[in-house]
């Protein structure tokens, strides 16, 4: 092993360095020595290297933008052919490394994933204006466009395969979680996993508001079935690895653990016949895993995974009437202002909210203002201030991108710039659908 990712890999455990999906951290460069024949090569994507008898078996293969880096860093640890491609699952993050070891004068990899990730690519097509706005909104990227060409597997299976190169043997199984094609490898000799996305050193990627159906409940499950194998590494696709069986296993028990108490929460509360706005206020997390570094809310958040609780068990009714047929929401706040005395005066309303610390509200009044009168330009500026304040005090990468681009729409209708891309960005920046 590497001594310097070890010591990274501590650092990371102990909350003295942040390594995860929203932010990456600096495990090193190149492909690092992890064990005999096992390397990391460090990303947004992270990819794991296997030496396999004069060949290469690749975890992963990370994000178009850092193909010809991973080129160049494998060839730098091994000259022998790369025969193995496993996709984790189709990500645009996983899946766009393979380019440059196909190009070379030798057979191309065989790329094996689990069977649904063709349908994943085949909706990409079809959404791919949206899956380019979405992102763009995210992850403050104006620029950035979706793939509309993938990398289809030369292999898929169902349920699991055992896959054996020049005496290296990995167990790959079907779960699901943040995805429905998602791929956990185990390697038993060596008693590595290779997790995939179902770590990522924040809370689960369950709730994504702006993305397809996620999996909570089968994650937890997931999560239980991994920390039974006892590994003694984890090398994630997201983070830093983690070193020794008791840290695995804690890490993967106290994740389930935190999706378990959301699931049962909001499944008791849609049991009792309550709304789904009053569970989106009141379900929270075990307070005592509060303070685990790979249990905080900087990605995804709890609030958002009740809401897709509900979207998966209970579909889009909210149980508020109001919202089964609405009037079209432009309509609604034309109402508003007309009580009110005009989006101007919505405006105040805004504004008095944010600054009595009130942002919900502000926000409610905010964007009511801008409905009843698009062109007004007090409203905003009103909307653009509070959205700006709300995006300041939230952790989530995911709220923070919303309400950071919902506020540079209304700046830009004042005079000022429009969305402007973030650090994100320079990382490709689809954690995407």
């Amino acid at each position: 092993m590497t001594r310097s990712l070890i010591d990274y890999a501590d650092d990371v455990w102990r909350g003295a360095a942040d390594d995860n999906i929203a932010q990456s951290g600096s495990s090193g460069t190149g492909v690092l020595d992890v064990t005999d024949g096992v390397g990391f090569h460090a990303g947004f994507g992270n990819v794991v290297t296997f030496r396999a008898g004069g060949e290469l078996v690749l975890f992963d293969s990370g994000n178009p933008l850092g193909a010809q880096a991973l080129h160049e860093a494998v060839r730098a640890w091994s000259p022998d052919p790369v025969s193995t491609v496993v996709f984790s699952h189709g990500h645009i993050d996983h899946v766009f490394g393979v380019g440059p070891f196909d190009a070379e004068d030798s057979p191309r990899p065989t790329v094996i994933a689990q069977e649904l990730i063709g349908d994943r690519f085949d909706r990409y097509i079809l959404t791919n204006g949206y899956n380019a706005v979405i992102n763009q909104r995210q992850f403050q990227a104006p620029g950035m466009t979706w793939p509309t060409e993938y990398r289809r597997p030369d292999v898929t299976y169902r349920d699991g395969m055992t896959v054996t190169r020049g005496g290296l043997t990995m167990e790959l199984f079907h779960v699901q979680g943040e995805t429905d094609d998602a791929t956990v490898a185990w390697l038993p000799e060596q008693r590595i996993l290779c997790p995939g996305d179902m770590f990522i050193w924040v809370t689960p990627n369950c709730g994504n508001p702006q993305k397809v159906q996620r999996y909570p409940r089968e994650w937890a499950i997931a999560m239980r079935r991994m920390a039974a194998l006892d590994a003694e590494i984890m090398l994630p696709s997201h983070g830093a690895p983690i070193f020794g069986a008791d840290r695995i296993k804690q890490a993967l028990t106290e994740t389930a653990e935190w999706l378990e108490s959301l699931v049962e929460q909001t499944l008791a509360g849609m049991n009792a016949g309550a709304r789904l706005d009053e569970l989106v206020h009141e379900v929270t997390p075990p307070a005592h895993l509060a303070d685990r570094p790979y249990l905080r809310a900087r990605y995804d958040e709890p609030e958002f995974i009740v809401r897709n609780l509900w979207r998966r068990y209970a579909g889009w009714y909210d149980g508020n009437p109001a919202h089964l047929k609405p009037a079209p929401d432009r309509q609604l706040a034309a109402a508003v202002a007309e009580l009110a005395g005009g989006a101007a005066a919505l405006a105040d309303v805004a504004r008095r909210y944010a600054d009595a610390g009130e942002l919900r509200l502000a926000g409610h009044f905010a964007e009511l203002a801008v409905q009843a009168d698009e062109d007004d330009a007090t409203a905003h500026a009103a909307r653009a201030d509070v959205f700006e304040a709300r995006a300041k005090v939230e952790d989530s990468l995911m709220a923070r991108g919303i309400f950071t681009w919902a506020a540079a729409e209304s700046r830009k209708r004042t005079g000022g710039s429009g969305p402007q891309a973030g650090p994100s960005s320079r990382l490709l920046a689809p954690k995407p659908e």
